[in-house]
């Protein structure tokens, strides 16, 4: 089991640390992205205290808007999608299948039914935001491959932290065990105490990953239900739309949707989010009213389904009505929506938030000073794994090492400076700002590469000091904004991240005073500990 956990938990320690890391970081990635789109969060400033902000019309007269944009725009469309009201309070939505495939949108003037024209390519910055985080976290930004990849990581994660648990007899009395200053046993101290602080989070996070790709991961199932033709697409249309009635190719107008919004807020007992009409302007309508999950609903239920009901229009009646938390596809569907939102947090609030935040910290913590306790043990009793290699494939540890730990955190940051130095007007912006991710991130591994180890750990945890230090710093140069006025206006998502980043920085600054301190301390013992032969000798040539 020690054999095991040691080399299944090296090869994918570094891949692991990448995941748990943006994972982490994507917990806060509206945050995140709400700093990264500074334009519009000072527009959102500017509106808030706007005494001209236009009043909002009624619902109902919002829904005879968007249906008369919808029928002249896209009639031929399988589904329309209305969002009659945005938090906080104005904004008018429609969504559509394109032909082709995937959603088309548009936002609305609530007054007037006109699109609003968007001018961001000129004033606003195209950005992925802090998605880029939630992207990587779960598919490496590969697709369907690195869905498959982190899938398999997951796996291993699992193998390493059951034989981990196996393999350390006294688990629960190392963790209130730590012995500073003791090179491998201190590493080994801190590795065992994050592990066992944060042993059933670490498990939930990767059994619930992957049951969230169950789909993908265990196809069978779905074959044998839907056969090899299409499967996945029966499959999802069976699951996101049960009971989508079929086309009848009889033509029937639509009836006004307010008093069916009024009818659903009654049996679901929340208020309507989004209204989705199946099939418009044919016999088989139905209509589909979302409700709207508050705050407070989430801090007591583990699913984060809203309540939905559905009509069909061509006889008024009520056809399937699903009451908040519940699901549509009984039991498991119930179990999928559970293990979804908690891996994604979905409950529980700012609190629930932070404490994920912090537990995915210490597990990072954890595939970091694992992949370090690795080449510390190796170096007090060098083994002989690889042969004639083997202190080859040690250096090759080493670089990972620096690059998966100190450099992938440099690069993270670089993803936010990315945001505020390259030009906003630049084509395919959001996709320089990841190539940007990407390489750093490569550009501190080549780094590790021609560098000794102690002084690639040194030189790229000052790099992500200066980085995360100067964040705000760049942030008021780059667009006039700045911490205090953050607080001021009441913007805690750009100053929480900005505040983040200078405590990132100092414990990065730490960090490479530590290596530098243990650094000078090994040379003086070793000159210590040179002295002493060097009297013997001369003493025994003398008497001689």
């Amino acid at each position: 089991m020690a054999w095991l956990h040691t080399w299944s938990g090296l090869w994918i320690s570094w891949l692991l640390f990448a995941i748990f890391l943006t994972g982490t970081l994507a917990v806060f990635d509206d945050p995140i992205g709400h700093w990264m789109t500074p334009e519009h969060a000072l527009e959102e400033a500017s509106r808030a205290h706007d005494p001209a902000l236009p009043k909002v019309t009624d619902r109902a007269h919002r829904l005879e808007l968007a249906l008369d944009f919808m029928a002249k725009q896209h009639p031929k469309a399988d589904m329309w999608e209305i969002w009659p009201v945005q938090r906080p309070g104005h904004g008018l939505s429609a969504y559509w299948f394109q032909p082709s495939g995937g959603y088309g949108s548009a936002d609305l003037d609530p007054l007037t039914g006109a699109i609003v024209k968007q001018a961001r390519a000129a004033t606003q910055r195209d950005t992925i935001g802090g998605h880029h985080f939630v992207d990587f976290h779960y598919a490496l930004h590969a697709g369907r491959i690195g869905v498959w990849i982190v899938g398999i990581t997951s796996m291993i994660m699992l193998v390493a932290l059951v034989s981990g648990v196996i393999t350390h007899k006294r688990i629960f009395k190392d963790f209130f065990t730590f012995r500073p200053a003791k090179g491998q046993r201190s590493w080994l101290d801190a590795h065992n105490a994050v592990a066992v602080l944060t042993l059933p989070f670490q498990c939930m996070i990767a059994y619930t990953g992957l049951a969230f790709f169950s789909d993908d991961y265990v196809p069978a199932p779905v074959v044998v239900q839907y056969g090899m033709d299409n499967a996945k697409k029966a499959f999802l249309a069976d699951w996101n739309d049960a009971g989508k009635p079929v086309k009848t190719g009889q033509p029937l107008a639509i009836p006004a949707l307010e008093s069916f919004a009024l009818r659903a807020e009654q049996a679901i007992g929340q208020d309507i989010r989004a209204v989705v009409l199946d099939n418009p302007n044919d016999a088989s309508m139905r209509v589909c009213m979302y409700g709207w999950n508050e705050d407070a609903e989430l801090l007591t239920r583990l699913s984060a389904n809203t309540g939905r009901a559905c009509y069909a229009l061509a006889t008024g009646e009520q056809v399937a009505v699903r009451l908040p938390g519940e699901s549509d596809t009984g039991g498991a569907g119930l179990t999928r929506s559970v293990m979804s939102n908690l891996h994604m947090v979905g409950f529980g609030g700012t609190p629930m938030r932070w404490l994920y935040f912090v537990c995915g910290l210490a597990g990072t913590a954890m595939m970091g000073t694992g992949a370090i306790l690795f080449l510390v043990k190796r170096r007090q009793k060098a083994g002989a794994e690889f042969g004639a290699c083997t202190q080859r494939v040690y250096r090759v540890i080493e670089c990972l090492n620096v690059a998966a730990i100190a450099g992938l955190a440099i690069a993270c940051v670089g993803f936010l400076w990315a945001n505020r130095l390259i030009p906003i007007g630049l084509e395919q912006r959001a996709g320089w700002e990841v190539r940007a991710f990407f390489g750093v991130w490569l550009l501190m591994l080549v780094h590790a590469c021609l560098r000794a180890e102690k002084r690639a750990w040194i030189e790229q945890l000052c790099l992500l000091a200066v980085l995360c230090l100067l964040l705000p710093v760049l942030n008021v140069l780059s667009t006039g904004d700045n911490l205090a006025a953050q607080v001021a206006r009441g913007d805690w998502e750009s100053a929480g991240v900005e505040l983040a980043s200078m405590a990132f920085g100092l414990l990065a600054a730490w960090g490479a005073w530590k290596v530098h301190k243990r650094k000078a301390v090994s040379k003086s013992a070793a000159k210590e500990s040179a002295a002493p032969s060097s009297s013997l000798q001369v003493t025994t040539q003398g008497q001689s």
